[in-house]
Parts: structure tokens; sequence; C-alpha cells
């Protein structure tokens, strides 16, 4: 008998990699395939589910393999029908996740780190301990658990999902890409790719791996400021991936995807908020094929910053749209149980 203690997560091997062992044990090589169905497209937590293999396979698996899901271990549901979840690791680690209901549209947000080690000053997970990457079923579980919750509350599909929850996503790079393939894969969850954005806070040579790799998915990124003084103060990253550097990766990302690249900007009141404000982060935007996505900033505990009034958020818009930029003004969802951009940490019970 092989002790848990040194049996595989069965989720880290390829199709080719079960069928090997299957053949090895005096299996079928078919059983490989509906294995892998099991895990991907069924999203079976449990071997017991797997009721099309004998109860000898069964047992076989579980004495050599494990599958670590993620489980569900606190939902909180927002005023706006926003819902919040903690989902709890195999090692107790928690993450959050959040389902986003709007009327033509069910979005995940999903997480990619247990903390973050970026720092950003505005985001509540920036002054969290970065304690690990998630592997990619553990992304893809949280997908499975916030599409569930779409399907049995608003009786309606997941129609996207977005990489912006906890941690860095380029930081963790093999794992997800690793998620969004089976996400995105027949033998998986059979989602569009260009129903999935992944956001980052800006990390040069990753943007240009993303091109080289010729993903298909959407790609964001989190600016929040055109200007480098300004941006060192808010996001520590931008002091070794300069803003000329980053319009470079993302020039580059876009000749080899073809993919237009959307910029996030969370408007700070008195900050980055004036007309020369928006001039310098128009003379950013023309040199990239890209639209922008206008903000509410989110309060939090962490820091001092205050939402930009009204006023100045309908001038800073009217500027860049009357330069022939493409705008959109994103209002907060969640923001009474902290699930809303920015917020998302894990608080001390």
């Amino acid at each position: 008998m092989i002790t848990a203690a040194i049996k595989k997560d069965i989720r880290k091997l390829t199709l080719a990699q079960i069928q090997e062992f299957l053949v090895a044990s005096g299996e079928k090589p078919f059983r490989a395939k509906q294995i892998y169905e099991w895990l991907w497209k069924k999203s079976a937590w449990s071997f017991d589910q797997m009721t099309n293999l004998s109860l000898k396979t069964r047992e076989l698996l579980k004495e050599t393999f494990v599958i670590l899901p993620v489980s569900l271990d606190e939902q909180q549901v927002s005023n706006d029908g926003t819902i919040k979840s903690a989902f709890k690791l195999f090692d107790t680690n928690i993450v959050e996740g959040v389902l986003i209901p709007v009327e033509d549209r069910m979005t995940a947000c999903v997480s990619s780190q247990v903390g973050c080690s970026l720092s950003c000053k505005f985001c509540a997970t920036g002054y969290m301990e970065r304690k690990r990457n998630l592997d990619a079923a553990e992304i893809y579980d949280q997908v499975v658990h916030i599409r569930n919750q779409a399907e049995t509350r608003y009786q309606a599909p997941l129609t996207n999902i977005v990489y912006m929850g906890m941690g860095e996503p380029l930081l963790n790079y093999a794992n997800v890409l690793k998620s969004i393939e089976m996400i995105t894969s027949p033998e998986g969850l059979g989602m569009s790719p260009k129903r999935i954005t992944v956001s980052t806070a800006g990390i040069a040579k990753m943007i240009k791996k993303l091109g080289d790799d010729e993903v298909k998915f959407n790609l964001a990124l989190s600016l929040h400021a055109a200007n480098d003084v300004k941006r060192n103060q808010i996001m520590p990253i931008n002091e070794t991936n300069t803003l000329e550097a980053l319009q470079e990766a993302l020039q580059y990302f876009y000749q080899k995807t073809r993919n237009r690249i959307t910029l996030e900007y969370i408007l700070f009141y008195n900050f980055n908020d004036s007309l020369q404000d928006a001039e310098e982060l128009y003379r950013f935007m023309k040199q990239i094929p890209s639209r922008i996505n206008i903000i509410e900033y989110n309060p939090i505990a962490e820091a001092d910053f205050v939402k930009s009034d009204e006023d100045k958020l309908d001038l800073f818009t009217r500027y860049l749209e009357n330069r022939g930029i493409t705008v959109n003004v994103r209002r907060s969802r969640g923001k009474d149980i902290d699930a809303a951009c920015g917020q998302l940490a894990v608080r001390q019970k």
C-alpha cells in the first residue's frame, strides 16, 4: 500500500502519463481518457464519482493518487447580488474568488496566488504576505465553484473569467496558462479563450513571453498612472518595469497576437484624475491598440486614498473620448462585502 504522504496529485499528470500508469498496472489504456474526462470535463473531486470505472480500478487509483480539490469555506452575498467566496486549499490556505452577475454576463474573478508580493499601495491583497502560487487545478476549481454558483443561484451559465483576484498571474505563469488550457480545452470546460482576461500589474518580460506563446486570451494592464513618478509611488513594480518598458512589451504582445489590450485605471482624488493625467494617459495609449476601463476606487483599511468625484470622472472620461479613445467606466460591485476591485484579502478571524 502506498502511503498518503507520497501519493501523487493525479491532476498534475498528462493524459499520456495516466495511460502509461494504467498499462503498467495491467489496465486497459482507453481507461485513461475516461479518467481524464472525469477530472477535467466533469470536475470530479473523488475517485468514487468515476462510476464507469470498475471498483478494482477505482481502488487502484485511490491507492496510488490523490485529488486535492478546493473546497468552499465561506460565502457572502452582496446587496447587488455579487457573491464572494473564501476557498480553502488542501494545505488550509485560503484564497478568495468572486461571482459578478450583471444583466448580460456572469463573470468569475479568480485568484492565482495565496497573497501577493507586489505591494501595490491601493490593493488589500498587496498588504498580505505571498505564501505560494496556486496549482493549475486550484485555479480551475475556483472557476468550477463559481460556475456552479451562477447556475444554481441565477440559472445562468458562466460567461467570462478574469484573473483579477489575489496575486500576480504572470508571476505564476506556467500554472495560469495550464489552468486556461484546461478551462478552454474541449477535454475540460470548453470555454472560449476570448472570454478570459488575465490582468497584470506589469511585468514586461512576461508580457513579451505571452506574445511569444501567441496566447488567445485577453490581456489587461493595471496602469493607474501614465507618469513614472506617480506610478512608482503606488506600484513599486514600476521601478523595474517602467512605462517605456511596458509600452514596448505591449506593442510586442499586440504584434504577436493581434489582441487589443485593455488598460485599467483607478481614479484617485487629486492624485491621477486631472486633465494633465488624462493627457499623459492618452499619449501612452496612442502608441498601443488599446481601450481603457476607468475603475471606481474602493477604499481599504490599509490606505487613505479617496475616490475621485463624479465631476472629475466625467471630465477625465470626456477628454479621452474626444481624442478617439474607447472608454468604459466600471462601477464597483460587492463593496459591502469587500468583494470589489482591490478589496480581496483574507482577514484574520
